[in-house]
């Protein structure tokens, strides 16, 4: 999962440790006691703040609108949200900060485990219900994930149901069987590369694909550099980054001199946006390795010349 407002992406808010400390309990002086925790609800369903885009997206399929007090700042951007930009737009947003959740007087605020723990003391302090979550590097921790955000939600059924789906878009991306997985480099921003134990590896490993950089040694975020790579190099290069969509930016290794030379190695882009939640991303994720793996490798009878894609998606020798 990623890290959220107040949970260690961008650098914290200036109220830390002591400082929060005063910031608290001035705050617990000024506000009435019922606004400083939110009363019991005899009736409905309880409404929540979620402080992280990974489970900004969860919550917006599994919750009822009005349940949805703020979503995290990330999900306004287009570059970060992995929510739909429409329905991210029409949500409240927060930064995280004590004094934006406290207003809001939500009955659960959902956030990652990276959040600062003065912040979190904060929020507890005052009365504020928080459940921490973690970083779901696996599918299956995903579907752990849904179902715990939907029941705290109150709305059991509608996580099985985004479950179902998740797992319906596996089925239909799993390669043929007997297919051989074809070795894959998800090559980011700076030449990093993701390695086992993380979500986009057991998602390459659905859908026909295996982690090159995990077989070789390389861990989460090491950097694999384009020379090693051009001397031992994959059958397929996905680049993920920012410029990858946008034809600027990091996929100029689409498009490097040296990698001409490499007459068996294919390359294509991956939405960076797909590498780090799980939820409704997996959807998205699955469908696009499917897209590629097909094109690579097309089914028999398909017609598809490999390397190729028809509809300009992004594969090319």
């Amino acid at each position: 999962m990623r890290k959220g407002a107040g949970e260690g992406l961008f650098p914290p808010t200036p109220f830390t440790g002591a400082a929060l400390l005063l910031v608290v309990t001035a705050l617990s002086g000024c506000i009435p006691q019922s606004s400083a925790a939110p009363e019991p609800r005899e009736r409905g369903r309880p409404t929540l703040v979620s402080l992280n885009p990974c489970t900004d997206a969860i919550l917006a399929e599994v919750a009822d609108p009005a349940q949805i007090l703020a979503i995290s700042h990330y999900s306004k951007d287009p570059r970060s949200s992995s929510m739909d930009s429409a329905l991210a737009s029409s949500l409240p947003a927060t930064r995280g900060t004590v004094e934006e959740v406290l207003a809001l007087r939500p009955d659960l605020v959902l956030g990652s485990t990276f959040i600062d723990p003065a912040t979190a003391s904060a929020y507890r302090r005052l009365g504020l219900h928080l459940e921490t979550l973690g970083m779901a590097n696996t599918v299956e921790a995903s579907r752990d994930q849904i179902r715990q955000i939907a029941r705290l939600a109150g709305h059991p059924a509608r996580g099985e149901a985004l479950v179902a789906r998740i797992d319906a878009a596996l089925a239909a991306a799993a390669p043929p069987a007997g297919a051989s997985p074809v070795p894959t480099v998800v090559w980011q921003s700076g030449g990093m590369v993701p390695g086992d134990g993380t979500l986009i590896a057991d998602l390459l490993r659905r859908t026909g694909f295996a982690n090159f950089a995990a077989a070789r040694g390389l861990g989460q975020a090491d950097l694999l550099p384009l020379e090693r790579m051009l001397a031992d190099p994959p059958a397929l290069i996905l680049v993920a980054g920012q410029g990858a969509e946008t034809g600027r930016g990091d996929d100029r290794v689409l498009s490097h001199p040296a990698l001409k030379a490499l007459k068996s190695t294919r390359r294509a882009t991956l939405d960076s946006r797909l590498l780090y939640c799980g939820g409704p991303t997996l959807i998205a994720a699955a469908r696009r390795l499917a897209e590629v793996r097909t094109q690579i490798v097309p089914d028999k009878g398909s017609g598809t010349t490999p390397g190729v894609f028809r509809d300009g998606g992004g594969v090319s020798r």
